[in-house]
């Protein structure tokens, strides 16, 4: 089947299903592609809160820069730190228009929280379930509005360029172009041809790739692959962030994520003797950057043969504790933990990609007719590790710049007629299917043991190999089955994990979430 519209949106979290509002306002027939559900995207999970410069008296864009530039190891990109700060109220704003509850204090004013790296209060959030109230709000906006056509359970399978029309393209072609997707119909098992005059990747991050990740299992990191295999730039995957505080609970996956929002209430990290120990690793403390409390609490794990530590947030009011946190609070208790008395276990767990498909300040990849937003684009403002919270913000702000990028020139591309249909011959067997699920714990395995908090030269080759094996074995096995969802995110993960690996090859030292034993230090 082919089908038609003026923009093809690939993912529904916070990114695509605003930039989807923003230009189907304008008139425009959009498609919003969504791999399961609406709410099955990382914004739905995150808790902590979005971050904005809103209290003018104590606050202002200057430090709101300065912090993020910090926390990036100072290879942030200046001009897109600026954007996203500069512009992040206005966004807030719309937020609030489209229904976003965010909390407030008795005098009405904002509810802000602080968490690490961040030198001001200035982390709106609703509650400890921020990302599900803006979640469940967009969707609301998105399934009433009658120039949207969302498709759930549809997977995109390959961006479509000049290469399915025969022509020869390299990393190096100058003016390869997006016509659109060839996407998977779930229900039907057969893949359409969606053509549109703009595409716009939103997929989100690929942290299903580790085996402790806090994402949903659906980040495996689809967006990011095919953009590198239609030979789109694609950069900085190396600086993977990795969540300080994952509710240790084993054989949870995805794991339950404790909010850096609790740190910035007062909890404190211990090592499992009840000892506090971030004063040996930081004068911020518990509030330190993720990168160092990430490192720190991996520390004292191999130091005393642990296999998590504790956040204590015992010592404050236990009924403001079950206020704000109610979700962790609720969550805890159904595993016998009280948070008001007992410590809670906790271990780093892949948790954000700071890379991603290259773009520039309006969200444009390297490939024309294509933008990105969101976690799977790479826009230069996390630089070597992302600042608390501003990942929602930029992906407002960059959804906002794409939408009047491409409204302005949309009407300069017209549909590609000559596009073949998907060439979905062959089965698959109930072995191949095997086969593919092995596959994929492997490189959970892979990217867990050699790819990981700390890194080494000898760890990332030995990943690389394995990758390759993998890499070999599974495109034998695509080009001779029917195109699923379990053998397309089965690529995916394996390109991703290649990325991440040689990405983290070639940066010879350690710089923000890159930390390795043989070049422990920054070039200066």
């Amino acid at each position: 089947m082919v089908r038609k519209f003026d923009f093809l949106v690939i993912g529904s979290g916070i990114a695509g299903m605003s930039f989807a509002l923003k230009v189907a306002n304008k008139g425009k027939s959009v498609a919003l592609i969504c791999k399961a559900g609406l709410q099955e995207a990382n914004t739905y999970f995150a808790q902590g809160g979005i971050a904005s410069v809103t209290n003018l008296q104590l606050d202002n864009f200057e430090k709101h820069i300065e912090d993020t530039m910090i926390a990036g190891d100072w290879i942030s990109d200046r001009e897109a730190v600026e954007k996203v700060v500069r512009e992040a109220p206005a966004q807030i704003e719309e937020l609030i228009h489209w229904g976003v509850n965010f909390d407030k204090t008795e005098k009405g004013d904002f509810d802000l929280h602080k968490e690490g790296g961040h030198s001001e209060f200035r982390i709106l959030h609703h509650k400890d379930n921020t990302g599900a109230e803006i979640q469940d709000s967009l969707i609301r906006a998105v399934q009433e509005h009658p120039n949207i056509t969302v498709f759930t359970n549809f997977f995109a399978v390959e961006i479509i360029t000049q290469h399915h029309l025969g022509i020869i393209v390299t990393r190096h072609t100058a003016g390869i172009k997006c016509f659109g997707a060839y996407v998977l119909n779930e229900e039907t098992g057969e893949v359409d041809t969606f053509l549109s005059r703009i595409t716009v990747m939103a997929t989100g991050g690929c942290e299903a790739v580790y085996r402790n990740t806090t994402n949903p299992l659906v980040a495996t990191g689809d967006g990011i692959a095919m953009v590198y295999r239609a030979k789109g730039a694609v950069k900085d995957m190396e600086f993977i962030q990795f969540h300080p505080t994952a509710l240790f609970h084993p054989g949870d996956r995805p794991c339950f994520l404790i909010t850096e929002a609790m740190r910035g209430y007062g909890a404190v990290l211990r090592n499992s003797a009840g000892e506090e120990f971030m004063q040996k690793y930081d004068p911020r403390l518990s509030l330190a950057p993720r990168d160092i409390v990430a490192r720190a609490i991996d520390n004292e794990m191999k130091l005393r043969g642990d296999d998590h530590v504790y956040l204590d947030v015992t010592h404050k009011n236990a009924e403001e504790t079950k206020k704000h946190f109610p979700n962790i609070y609720k969550k805890c208790l159904s595993l016998g933990i009280d948070i008001t008395k007992d410590y809670i276990p906790v271990a780093p767990a892949a948790h954000y990609l700071c890379g991603g498909i290259k773009v520039d300040l309006d969200g444009q990849s390297s490939i024309k007719r294509l933008y990105a937003i969101g976690e799977c684009s790479c826009t230069g403002l996390h630089g070597g590790n992302r600042l608390a919270s501003n990942s929602l913000i930029e992906a407002v702000v960059y959804a906002d710049a794409a939408a009047k990028h491409s409204l302005n020139v949309l009407d300069r591309y017209d549909f590609n007629e000559d596009i073949p249909k998907w060439n979905d011959e062959g089965t698959i067997s109930n072995e191949e299917r095997v086969l593919i699920t092995q596959s994929a714990k492997e490189v959970n395995q892979i990217m867990e043991c050699y790819v990981g908090i700390v890194r080494s030269n000898l760890r990332l080759t030995r990943a690389w190999n394995r990758l390759d094996i993998l890499y070999e074995e599974t495109e034998s096995l695509f080009k001779r089955c029917k195109a699923s969802r379990e053998i397309c995110e089965l690529r995916n993960m394996i390109n991703v994990g290649y990325l991440i690996t040689r990405q983290a090859m070639e940066r010879k030292e350690s710089r923000g979430l890159h930390y390795t034993i043989d070049y422990p230090h920054k070039k200066e």
